[in-house]
């Protein structure tokens, strides 16, 4: 690869505590970027499975121009993961991957599991890979834009005057409650019958840490915070409600409002424009960054970031790995290369190449290519590499 001559792109390293007195008492809450910034970068590609390779292969090349573009060299490697790693090595993670990925400046994720190995063993399911790699990177924060493109307003579910002018970020806590909590399992009950288990719980410091990064997103936002919770039924919750009003009053300047997960679900179909950020724990971050997803048309659109306080980022498209159309040339690689714009600005403070990208997807979808998910009739109907090409055209035109 190329060296390239280059001044160090500007640094992003978000939300650095402002003025003395109180506020500069409180912990420093960052985005942080994953070295200082310079102008060579380490980025651990993990392809994946199903049309994981096929959307990786494509915003890497995005990525590497992108970059070359604001003077940043990125170098790539890949890795094993997913059930990929399952048939070649026999685990969902293997140690030299998770290696690769705490010593690199970024990770670029594609997709994860197929129906080959939905029968396995839990911890021998690919999606077991994906817990553990959060796990080990210590990412604990998972922000999910939803953001409806003028130029597929059409393609929502919803109708137009509902889905127009749609921005919302879903800050997802992601490495506690019922999917990391203990105990689990399986037992049995008084009456003989088999049981299956699971913890929902949180202690004060994860709520508060998750806290007051939506806060601080909230902030460089619209100004409003949705906290989304039952702190009409769940303990965990009602704690959850408690620390966020808690730390609401570090940010007078962010209107703070909480609602229940069972009616935010509904007002995200019934009136989304009124959310501008989203705060909420793992299982419910899940399922509503999913449901909003579909109001931009595809979730074949929508990227996600997951950092933590130290160390580099994962990113990742929403979608799952859609083995039904794997290696056919079908796949939406838009998230993909989102994600990868994402990487540049929250992983390595790359803001200006970043930018490029996102100015490169708009103008393809202004030029009307359009991959099936998304497609209209009076558009262009293309494929994974194809849109790939275009989005790489409009980037290449850039001055």
């Amino acid at each position: 690869m190329a060296q390239l001559q280059a001044t160090p792109p500007q640094t992003l390293c978000h939300s650095r505590r402002r003025s003395a007195g109180p506020a500069a008492r409180r912990p420093m809450v960052t985005f942080r970027c994953s070295a200082s910034a310079r102008s060579s970068y380490s980025i651990t590609l993990l392809p994946g499975d199903g049309i994981g390779p096929e959307v990786v292969d494509v915003a890497k090349n995005v990525l590497f121009v992108a970059g070359a573009k604001e003077g940043v060299e990125l170098r790539f490697q890949e890795m094993l993961m997913g059930g990929a790693a399952l048939d070649a090595v026999g685990v969902p993670l293997p140690d030299e991957t998770l290696a690769a990925a705490r010593a690199s400046d970024g990770i670029l994720l594609g997709a994860i599991g197929g129906y080959k190995w939905d029968t396995n063993e839990k911890h021998l399911k690919p999606e077991t890979g994906l817990l553990d790699i959060r796990a080990g990177l210590g990412v604990f924060t998972n922000l999910r834009p939803v953001t409806v493109f003028p130029q597929l307003v059409d393609a929502s579910p919803l109708k137009k005057e509902i889905a127009e002018g749609v921005d919302i970020m879903v800050v997802r806590e992601l490495t506690g409650g019922i999917y990391f909590g203990r105990p689990r399992g399986f037992g049995t009950n008084d009456n003989g019958e088999e049981t299956g288990f699971n913890t929902e719980i949180y202690s004060v410091s994860e709520i508060d840490r998750i806290a007051r990064v939506a806060f601080e997103v909230a902030r460089k936002r619209g100004g409003k915070l949705c906290s989304v919770d039952k702190a009409n039924v769940l303990e965990a919750s009602m704690l959850w409600r408690k620390r966020v009003t808690a730390i609401a009053s570090e940010f007078p300047d962010v209107e703070l409002s909480h609602m229940y997960v069972d009616n935010a679900a509904m007002q995200l179909v019934r009136n989304p424009k009124q959310f501008d950020t989203i705060v909420t724990n793992n299982i419910f971050g899940d399922i509503l960054s999913d449901e909003a997803s579909m109001i931009t048309g595809s979730i074949g659109m929508l990227s996600s970031a997951s950092v933590g306080e130290s160390g580099p980022g994962l990113f990742e498209p929403i979608h799952g790995s859609a083995p039904d159309i794997a290696g056919q040339d079908k796949a939406n690689p838009i998230a993909t290369i989102l994600s990868g714009a994402m990487l540049l600005k929250y992983g390595l403070g790359a803001e200006n190449a970043a930018k490029r990208i996102e100015t490169a997807v708009e103008q393809t979808l202004d030029n009307g290519f359009r991959t099936g998910d998304i497609y209209s009739p009076g558009t262009t109907l293309v494929g994974c590499k194809r849109m790939g090409m275009e989005v790489l055209k409009a980037l290449e035109s850039q001055k």
